[in-house]
């Protein structure tokens, strides 16, 4: 996009380069390499960030081997597939530069942003964008974007926006976070993928609500998990959480290897399974379980996270009052993206990894 000078404050020059981390080719985690770019201008509504650090997330990885990924293995129903193969590129990656999470620091604004002004510390998500791979990125000012916790370093930041977003809104989708912190008091919730992005989120934000929370992850995570505040860890290799007895008013499961089939005798009368992501097959049985549920009340929920503006700032109070944190594993620098992704790949972490673009 092509600004004016008048069309920003702080003006930053058309003509000035950055350096990204970039693929041009879907890949292993080697097709990651640093170029020399062109800086976006904001427009008159947008801001522009100069990036601190950005989180490798699994849409990442995803989307940086996008051609390998068939209708079967993608995550969403196939109606969804095809869009995205449009967006992400068919035969190579029509955007360039990865990342949805960030935090950094203003750099300039638009001629109509007031929310934000140059030197403001931020943190946010740009949901399918991506571009956060980067020492700048613009994102509108009513975006999700939001002044950065005080008490989180541009790092820690940076690996919250997605995974509490997302926790966040499919949690209301069962009627959690309905404004009360006592919402779910004495309710019993498992979720299955309780170390990942997603799945610490919902441990911390299910508690913050009064459930009491079962983790489910493996037995290198169970430490972690526990320090999240999870009241029990299950270590799937070790004991399978659907013939074990135990009930539960939901069931979250995040990495989608179970099914309601399988975990229906776990849930209590009333209870529901979500999913995070989820098939045609889960879509009908939604169907299915609302219009026939009979006695038992148990039902599949199947939804969107559609995030909006006022997360950001919500969970942002969470962080700066305890309620939750964002633990990191580690971080890397911008030259090392490549060994970024491969460590992610090899589930070797326990919490966020970042990339650092100072």
């Amino acid at each position: 996009m092509i600004t004016t000078k008048s069309s920003t404050r702080h003006h930053i020059d058309q003509t000035s380069r950055m350096k990204a981390i970039v693929y041009t080719e879907y890949g292993p985690p080697e097709v990651l390499h640093i170029e020399e770019v062109e800086r976006p201008v904001p427009a008159k509504n947008e801001v522009l960030v100069r990036v601190h650090a950005a989180s490798v997330n699994f849409g990442d990885l995803i989307a940086r081997h996008f051609n390998d990924i068939s209708p079967r293995e993608f995550t969403m129903p196939l109606p969804f597939w095809i869009p995205a193969r449009l967006d992400f590129g068919f035969t190579k990656p029509k955007k360039p530069v990865l990342g949805s999470e960030f935090s950094g620091v203003i750099a300039a604004t638009g001629s109509e942003v007031t929310r934000f002004g140059p030197g403001d510390p931020v943190f946010g998500y740009l949901g399918q964008k991506m571009g956060s791979y980067a020492e700048f990125l613009r994102i509108p000012a009513e975006g999700n974007i939001a002044a950065k916790p005080v008490n989180l370093s541009f790092e820690e930041a940076a690996a919250v926006p997605y995974g509490a977003i997302t926790a966040l809104n499919l949690l209301r989708k069962a009627n959690i976070g309905n404004g009360s912190t006592l919402a779910w008091k004495g309710k019993q919730i498992l979720i299955n993928g309780a170390s990942g992005g997603i799945g610490s989120a919902a441990v911390q934000l299910a508690k913050y609500y009064g459930a009491e929370v079962t983790g489910v992850c493996s037995t290198r995570r169970l430490e972690y998990v526990n320090s999240l505040g999870a009241d029990r860890v299950i270590d799937y290799t070790q004991e399978d959480f659907t013939t074990n007895g135990e009930t539960y008013d939901l069931i979250f499961d995040i990495p989608g290897k179970c099914s309601y089939a399988k975990c229906k005798d776990s849930l209590k009368s009333g209870g529901h399974y979500l999913p995070a992501s989820f098939k045609m097959r889960q879509v009908a049985r939604m169907v299915g379980t609302s219009l026939f549920s009979g006695r038992s009340g148990r039902r599949v929920i199947c939804a969107l996270s559609m995030e909006k503006p006022e997360d950001l700032p919500f969970i942002r109070e969470l962080i700066e009052t305890g309620k939750i944190r964002a633990p990191i594993d580690k971080s890397f620098p911008m030259e090392d993206a490549a060994e970024a992704h491969r460590y992610v790949e090899e589930k070797s972490a326990q919490g966020k990894v970042v990339i650092t673009m100072k």
